[in-house]
């Protein structure tokens, strides 16, 4: 794949200074530092390679060079190698943990990302796999190079791209008779955006229709509500686009994929 998502160079040495922000201190006490020597990245479990691309500019920016490497997105099987590279053992060993560390946490979401994809391409082609942004601070690009390259998306980047509204929302404006007064004066002001409405029901997904959303979030519904809720609402707003979210995780995400909603939002890969 593209390396689509962009990482700095600040942001590089910074994962590196973290680790070892002066100079490898065992290394150096056994004399060794000078030396030659080769590194090789294998993955343990079959799987999909993430962030090689950010590995290899580790290596780099440590004073090594990357030999090979997968690219992020191709699919590898369980004892294949994911990068090697080679250069003094002073540079090579600073970009060790680094290195591994990163591609376990990237390799791994990116798997998970990718077994839940295949469970819902299984049984609806067409409907998307969505990721939060519930991960903890930092992690953003990470986690989004990670999951892309499964064939996931990101639901929301964050809360300065996206018009999501939730339950808090509508109790701070004072109800749902408020929601929709204020949609109707702000959405043409905000007009290429579209207006994500959570409901917890039915009735609340119709009143969410009214108020003038384009989406429909439901949250915590489970795969019969929905094959129950479904028909009528998309008779009545045929152009409507309905997520699930909450608790959305491997184990149940083949119970969703039959529900008939566009895509389903998850935060289990994290």
């Amino acid at each position: 794949m593209m390396n689509s998502v962009f990482f700095d160079h600040a942001t590089i040495d910074r994962w590196i200074n973290e680790d070892a922000p002066f100079l490898d201190l065992t290394s150096h006490m056994l004399g060794i530092g000078a030396a030659d020597a080769y590194i090789e990245f294998t993955i343990r479990h079959e799987g999909v390679a993430s962030c090689t691309e950010e590995v290899n500019r580790i290596l780099t920016h440590c004073g090594a060079q990357s030999i090979e490497s997968k690219a992020s997105g191709t699919q590898v099987q369980a004892g294949e190698v994911l990068l090697r590279g080679h250069g003094p053992v002073h540079a090579v060993l600073r970009a060790w943990k680094v290195g591994q560390n990163l591609l376990e946490y990237s390799c791994g979401v990116a798997r998970q990302a990718a077994r839940m994809y295949q469970k819902i391409q299984q049984h609806d082609p067409s409907m998307a796999l969505l990721t939060t942004r519930k991960h903890a601070p930092g992690l953003r690009a990470l986690a989004l190079k990670s999951t892309i390259c499964a064939g996931a998306l990101p639901h929301r980047l964050g809360l300065s791209e996206t018009v999501l509204v939730f339950p808090q929302h509508i109790a701070l404006l004072g109800g749902w008779e408020a929601l929709k007064k204020q949609l109707v004066t702000q959405k043409a002001g905000f007009a290429e955006k579209k207006v994500v409405i959570e409901a917890q029901n039915q009735e609340e997904a119709l009143l969410a229709i009214e108020a003038g959303a384009d989406v429909v979030q439901f949250d915590k519904a489970t795969p019969a509500e929905l094959q129950a809720w479904l028909p009528a609402l998309r008779q009545q707003w045929p152009q409507g686009v309905f997520l699930a979210a909450g608790g959305i995780k491997l184990d149940n995400i083949e119970g969703y994929a039959h529900t008939g909603v566009d895509a389903l939002v998850t935060s289990a890969l994290h």
